[in-house]
Protein backbone atom coordinates (compact mmCIF):
# COMPACT_ATOMS: atom_id res chain seq x y z
CA UNK A 1 0.00 0.00 0.00
CA UNK A 2 1.15 3.22 -1.00
CA UNK A 3 1.79 6.09 1.50
CA UNK A 4 -0.47 9.29 0.94
CA UNK A 5 1.41 12.20 -0.23
CA UNK A 6 1.35 15.14 1.85
CA UNK A 7 1.13 18.62 0.32
CA UNK A 8 3.40 21.14 2.12
CA UNK A 9 2.02 24.39 0.57
CA UNK A 10 2.56 25.92 -2.95
CA UNK A 11 6.00 25.25 -4.85
CA UNK A 12 9.27 27.36 -4.52
CA UNK A 13 8.57 30.03 -6.91
CA UNK A 14 4.45 29.46 -6.74
CA UNK A 15 2.13 32.86 -6.03
CA UNK A 16 0.97 33.44 -2.55
CA UNK A 17 -2.74 33.39 -2.15
CA UNK A 18 -2.64 36.51 -0.19
CA UNK A 19 -5.89 35.74 1.72
CA UNK A 20 -3.79 32.96 3.48
CA UNK A 21 -1.41 35.32 5.11
CA UNK A 22 -1.77 38.50 6.72
CA UNK A 23 1.37 39.80 8.34
CA UNK A 24 4.60 40.96 6.80
CA UNK A 25 8.16 39.84 7.92
CA UNK A 26 11.22 42.00 7.70
CA UNK A 27 14.28 41.03 5.86
CA UNK A 28 17.79 42.76 6.63
CA UNK A 29 19.68 43.07 3.15
CA UNK A 30 23.03 43.88 2.48
CA UNK A 31 23.76 48.05 2.08
CA UNK A 32 22.05 49.20 -1.43
CA UNK A 33 21.11 45.70 -2.24
CA UNK A 34 17.06 46.57 -0.89
CA UNK A 35 15.84 47.25 -4.56
CA UNK A 36 17.79 44.65 -6.28
CA UNK A 37 16.80 41.59 -3.51
CA UNK A 38 13.02 42.83 -4.25
CA UNK A 39 12.81 42.54 -7.65
CA UNK A 40 14.59 39.11 -7.78
CA UNK A 41 11.79 37.91 -5.01
CA UNK A 42 9.21 39.31 -7.16
CA UNK A 43 10.72 37.79 -9.98
CA UNK A 44 10.27 34.24 -7.95
CA UNK A 45 6.62 34.99 -6.98
CA UNK A 46 6.48 36.57 -3.03
CA UNK A 47 4.61 39.81 -2.56
CA UNK A 48 7.49 42.25 -1.46
CA UNK A 49 7.14 45.81 -0.48
CA UNK A 50 10.49 47.98 -0.57
CA UNK A 51 9.35 51.58 0.35
CA UNK A 52 11.29 53.77 -2.00
CA UNK A 53 11.28 58.24 -1.95
CA UNK A 54 12.28 60.27 -4.34
CA UNK A 55 15.19 62.54 -3.46
CA UNK A 56 16.78 65.18 -5.77
CA UNK A 57 20.53 64.55 -5.47
CA UNK A 58 23.18 66.75 -7.20
CA UNK A 59 25.49 65.14 -9.71
CA UNK A 60 28.39 67.32 -11.16
CA UNK A 61 27.03 68.81 -13.73
CA UNK A 62 23.14 68.47 -13.04
CA UNK A 63 20.68 67.54 -10.55
CA UNK A 64 18.71 64.71 -10.65
CA UNK A 65 15.68 63.29 -9.10
CA UNK A 66 16.20 59.19 -7.83
CA UNK A 67 14.96 56.79 -5.54
CA UNK A 68 16.05 55.23 -2.41
CA UNK A 69 14.86 53.02 0.18
CA UNK A 70 13.03 54.51 2.97
CA UNK A 71 14.65 52.29 5.25
CA UNK A 72 17.87 51.70 4.35
CA UNK A 73 18.80 47.75 4.15
CA UNK A 74 15.41 46.79 5.23
CA UNK A 75 12.41 45.10 2.99
CA UNK A 76 9.14 43.63 3.59
CA UNK A 77 8.35 40.42 2.64
CA UNK A 78 4.87 38.32 2.56
CA UNK A 79 5.70 35.02 3.20
CA UNK A 80 4.12 31.64 4.71
CA UNK A 81 5.95 30.86 7.83
CA UNK A 82 7.31 27.38 6.45
CA UNK A 83 8.45 28.60 3.36
CA UNK A 84 10.43 31.80 5.23
CA UNK A 85 14.17 30.14 4.59
CA UNK A 86 13.26 29.86 0.75
CA UNK A 87 14.25 33.20 0.12
CA UNK A 88 18.00 32.97 0.92
CA UNK A 89 18.87 31.48 -2.71
CA UNK A 90 18.89 35.85 -3.61
CA UNK A 91 22.02 37.02 -3.63
CA UNK A 92 21.70 40.00 -1.01
CA UNK A 93 19.47 38.69 1.75
CA UNK A 94 21.34 38.58 5.29
CA UNK A 95 18.87 37.73 7.63
CA UNK A 96 15.18 38.39 9.04
CA UNK A 97 14.81 40.76 11.96
CA UNK A 98 13.89 39.61 15.11
CA UNK A 99 11.84 40.77 17.39
CA UNK A 100 11.64 38.70 21.48
CA UNK A 101 13.67 36.10 20.08
CA UNK A 102 10.93 35.67 17.15
CA UNK A 103 11.02 37.09 13.32
CA UNK A 104 9.47 40.82 13.46
CA UNK A 105 6.51 41.02 12.05
CA UNK A 106 4.33 43.97 10.41
CA UNK A 107 0.84 44.20 10.63
CA UNK A 108 -1.00 44.62 6.85
CA UNK A 109 -2.31 47.42 7.69
CA UNK A 110 0.35 49.36 8.96
CA UNK A 111 2.21 48.23 5.35
CA UNK A 112 -1.06 50.03 3.99
CA UNK A 113 -0.08 53.00 5.93
CA UNK A 114 2.77 53.28 4.86
CA UNK A 115 1.77 53.13 1.31
CA UNK A 116 -0.62 55.92 1.37
CA UNK A 117 2.20 58.19 2.94
CA UNK A 118 4.76 57.83 0.24
CA UNK A 119 1.38 57.86 -1.90
CA UNK A 120 0.68 56.79 -5.15
CA UNK A 121 1.44 60.49 -6.75
CA UNK A 122 4.40 62.56 -8.26
CA UNK A 123 5.35 65.48 -5.32
CA UNK A 124 6.86 67.70 -7.73
CA UNK A 125 2.94 67.58 -9.74
CA UNK A 126 1.28 68.78 -7.01
CA UNK A 127 0.68 72.42 -6.68
CA UNK A 128 -0.86 73.94 -4.13
CA UNK A 129 -1.58 77.41 -3.07
CA UNK A 130 -2.09 78.60 0.73
CA UNK A 131 -2.91 82.08 1.84
CA UNK A 132 -1.69 83.37 5.35
CA UNK A 133 -3.93 82.55 8.53
CA UNK A 134 -6.17 79.58 6.43
CA UNK A 135 -6.58 76.11 8.15
CA UNK A 136 -5.11 73.82 7.01
CA UNK A 137 -4.91 69.68 8.00
CA UNK A 138 -1.91 67.48 8.24
CA UNK A 139 -2.42 64.23 5.75
CA UNK A 140 0.55 62.62 6.17
CA UNK A 141 3.86 62.22 8.06
CA UNK A 142 4.57 62.57 12.03
CA UNK A 143 1.57 65.18 12.12
CA UNK A 144 -0.64 63.52 10.39
CA UNK A 145 -4.22 64.66 11.14
CA UNK A 146 -3.30 68.05 13.35
CA UNK A 147 -4.90 71.22 12.27
CA UNK A 148 -2.85 74.06 12.09
CA UNK A 149 -3.12 77.79 10.91
CA UNK A 150 -1.07 79.13 7.88
CA UNK A 151 1.64 81.35 8.58
CA UNK A 152 3.51 81.80 5.49
CA UNK A 153 4.19 79.64 2.43
CA UNK A 154 7.43 79.72 0.25
CA UNK A 155 7.47 77.39 -2.87
CA UNK A 156 7.38 74.06 -1.50
CA UNK A 157 7.34 75.18 1.84
CA UNK A 158 4.80 75.70 4.25
CA UNK A 159 5.15 77.51 7.92
CA UNK A 160 2.32 76.44 10.18
CA UNK A 161 1.37 76.61 13.45
CA UNK A 162 0.30 74.08 15.48
CA UNK A 163 -2.24 75.64 17.98
CA UNK A 164 -2.44 72.89 20.42
CA UNK A 165 1.49 72.37 20.81
CA UNK A 166 2.12 76.47 20.08
CA UNK A 167 4.80 76.33 17.62
CA UNK A 168 5.57 76.72 14.06
CA UNK A 169 6.27 74.12 11.76
CA UNK A 170 7.88 73.87 8.65
CA UNK A 171 6.20 71.15 5.91
CA UNK A 172 8.18 70.34 2.75
CA UNK A 173 4.75 69.87 0.51
CA UNK A 174 6.59 67.65 -1.64
CA UNK A 175 6.83 64.84 0.86
CA UNK A 176 3.37 65.82 3.08
CA UNK A 177 -0.12 65.79 2.29
CA UNK A 178 -1.76 68.89 3.53
CA UNK A 179 -5.25 70.01 3.01
CA UNK A 180 -7.36 73.11 3.53
CA UNK A 181 -10.08 72.56 5.59
CA UNK A 182 -13.35 74.10 4.59
CA UNK A 183 -13.91 77.20 6.75
CA UNK A 184 -18.26 76.67 6.50
CA UNK A 185 -18.23 73.61 8.57
CA UNK A 186 -17.06 73.44 11.89
CA UNK A 187 -14.09 71.58 13.38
Amino acid sequence: MRKKEESAGPTPGQPLKTAEITDWYVLYCKSRAEKKCAEKLMAMGFEVFCPVRKTRRRWSDRWKWVEEPLFNSYIFLRIEDHRREEVFVVPGLVRYLFWLGKPARVRDSEIQVLRTWLGEYVHEAISMCFVAEERVRIRSGVLMDAEAKVVMQKGNKLKLFLEGLRAEVTVDLQQNQVEKIDASKPH
